[in-house]
């Protein structure tokens, strides 16, 4: 069994080169739930959706979130009687989201998520990583801000100063499935607010130094591939390079896999890590995507 920890974008890119070459069923996806919320009348999981949406063959490509050729008809009538959202939800993806909500009344979010993965024709598991309600809050220039007014309303735009969420609990058989696991990998998602989270839960930091942890680098240069990530690493004192995250990471990695472009790294990872990988990991269409994919499962294959 391999298990991936995943954050919205890059580590979905990722999983899509992945199912390529495994069966679906050998897959967990542990996923961030850092950004939960309610909007509109419905509870987000933003991770966990777009993952399922990956594994399922849905996603929208164009934007990373969301399902591929949706309509906004219930967004643009909000819209119209002057009830903007404060997220741009398609009417497909606001029908699971909706189920969701109904589901949460009666389930924790781990057996909600079972039973919509399945509704989809999911074989992989994806596994929340904790039941617990999240609270994350950016502290800017502007002053305190909830994470989707930080991305969406403002763009990411204010300086970030510090960013705090709040302790909770590792989903039920979260270690387990860590200490069973052939391989564990870290996708290329943000280090602090989406694979940070997960790592800092209790038991798991212990459970990764016991197994065999591969990860990818989200930086490439002196930026990430997308979202705030750079703003976040500077905020919280870390160099924003693979060099940073390799920092991150060490106590636990076997192997990190870092850009081309960063090949000057390579000799001072591998005084933190044991063996280190330089190729393209930029993903732009799916023969990358495959070739990480091969690239990070290694002799797995």
């Amino acid at each position: 069994m391999i298990t991936i920890f995943s954050g919205g974008t890059g580590t979905p890119k990722l999983l899509q080169g992945i199912m390529k070459l495994i069966e679906p069923n050998k897959l967990r996806v542990v996923v961030n739930t850092l950004e939960n919320n309610y909007f509109s009348g419905v509870y987000v999981t933003p991770d966990i959706d777009t993952v399922m949406y990956t594994l399922s063959g849905m996603i929208n490509e164009d934007t990373w979130y969301g399902i591929k050729d949706d309509t906004f008809i219930t967004h643009e009538t909000l819209k119209e009687i002057k009830c903007p959202e404060t997220l741009k939800i398609g009417d497909r993806d606001r029908a699971i989201k909706i189920q969701k909500t109904l589901l949460m009344e009666q389930y924790p979010l781990s057996r909600v998520v079972d039973i919509q993965r399945k509704a989809l024709g999911i074989e992989s598991e994806i596994i929340p990583m904790s039941n617990d309600k999240s609270n994350i809050i950016i502290e800017t220039n502007e002053g305190k801000m909830e994470f989707h007014k930080f991305l969406v309303e403002r763009q990411g735009m204010p300086e970030v100063l510090d960013i705090k969420y709040n302790p909770v609990s590792p989903s039920p058989g979260l270690i387990e499935f860590i200490e069973e696991s052939e391989m564990v990998i870290i996708g290329p998602s943000n280090p602090i607010t989406s694979i940070g989270p997960i790592i800092t839960l209790k038991g798991v930091s212990k459970a990764l130094k016991n197994a065999y942890v591969v990860g990818i680098s989200p930086i490439i240069g002196d930026a990430p591939v997308s979202g705030p990530a750079a703003k976040f690493m500077n905020a919280l004192g870390h160099d924003v390079s693979c060099l940073g995250v390799a920092k991150m990471y060490a106590n636990f990695l076997d192997k990190f896999i870092i850009d081309l472009k960063d090949n000057a790294y390579k000799n001072k990872i591998e005084r933190l890590i044991p063996e280190v990988v330089v190729t393209n990991t930029n993903m732009k269409n799916i023969g990358e995507k495959k070739m990480l994919a091969r690239t990070t499962l290694g002799e797995i294959l």
